[in-house]
């Protein structure tokens, strides 16, 4: 039994030492390896490492995006001189372990904190060149993209990446919304009067042709009806012409029982004709001819 005490002992030292030599890197970490406090290796492939016991420690670092959301919003100038509210977010993440472990020694609220700067500086620039109606909707795009380079290039020195930066929103200060909502309304009016201005007129021309085609189609139809009728009125006097050619007494009873017709339809009508008139000639005579006693 006393044999196996130093036994036990050298085993658990063994086990010590061996759980003080390896160190795991999962999927998504990056480790630095130290010794007596400076980088010795970067270790980026995950698994099962090695590292000397009591001499080297590791940190682990990870390497997944992060996002960073301003609790307040930043205040801009555009170039209007017109001020702005901006509410923005980030999202980054470490792409160079051993920098961003010299630059910021690895602590995450340094590296946020430049980060912030780094976007206010970014942001302030583009306001500056564009509107107020940019930054709210015509080169928002522009503006984002923009951003996010700038920031990039620069926070690439302290190993950090700029993925992405999004403007949530782009209020104006109460002080100017009242100004630039009344600016906006008077706009609108002025081109809502001009579209009815301009529907107006267009009307009017509508109407216009419209009346002038009405006239011209009127015109065309009497002409085309009167030469109809002319056409009709020929073809019958050609008819009523051939066919009373070929019995011209009977012709002239019919027109002379058609002219008692007319002269007589009113209860009341009163003419006053001589006796001898030739248009009571057919109420003498049947034939119409006159009397023997008038020859």
């Amino acid at each position: 039994m006393r044999a196996l005490g130093p036994i036990v002992a050298a085993l658990f030292a063994v086990a010590l030492i061996a759980s003080g030599s390896l160190f795991t890197v999962s999927q998504i970490q990056n480790a630095i390896v130290f010794q007596f406090g400076d980088v010795k290796e970067i270790v980026t492939q995950p698994g099962l490492h090695f590292k000397w016991p009591l001499i080297q420690n590791v940190r682990e670092f990870d390497m997944r995006n992060r996002s960073y959301d301003d609790p307040e919003p930043l205040r801009f100038i555009t170039s209007e001189k017109k001020p702005v509210l901006v509410d923005s977010y980030v999202i980054w993440r470490i792409d160079d372990v051993r920098e961003y472990f010299r630059s910021v020694r690895g602590d995450e609220f340094l590296a946020v904190t430049r980060l912030r700067q780094t976007i206010s500086d970014a942001l302030q620039a583009e306001f500056g060149r564009h509107t107020v109606h940019d930054v709210v909707s015509g080169q928002r795009d522009e503006i984002m993209a923009n951003v996010q380079k700038k920031a990039d290039q620069d926070l690439r020195r302290i190993g950090v990446e700029i993925v992405d930066v999004r403007l949530k929103r782009v209020d104006l200060p109460k002080e100017v919304s009242a100004s630039v909502y009344r600016r906006m309304e008077a706009e609108r009016q002025r081109v809502a009067n001009e579209l009815r201005s301009t529907g107006a007129a267009e009307a009017e021309r509508i109407r216009a042709d419209a009346d002038r085609q009405r006239e011209v189609i009127i015109a065309e139809a009497y002409r085309d009806a009167q030469r109809i009728k002319g056409e009709g009125d020929a073809k019958a006097a050609a008819i009523y012409a051939q066919a009373f050619s070929k019995d011209p007494d009977f012709y002239a009873f019919y027109r002379s029982m058609e002219a008692y017709r007319k002269a007589f339809s009113g209860k009341h009508d009163l003419l006053l004709l001589e006796p001898d008139s030739q248009f009571f000639k057919y109420l003498k005579d049947a034939s119409g001819r006159p009397s023997a006693a008038r020859k």
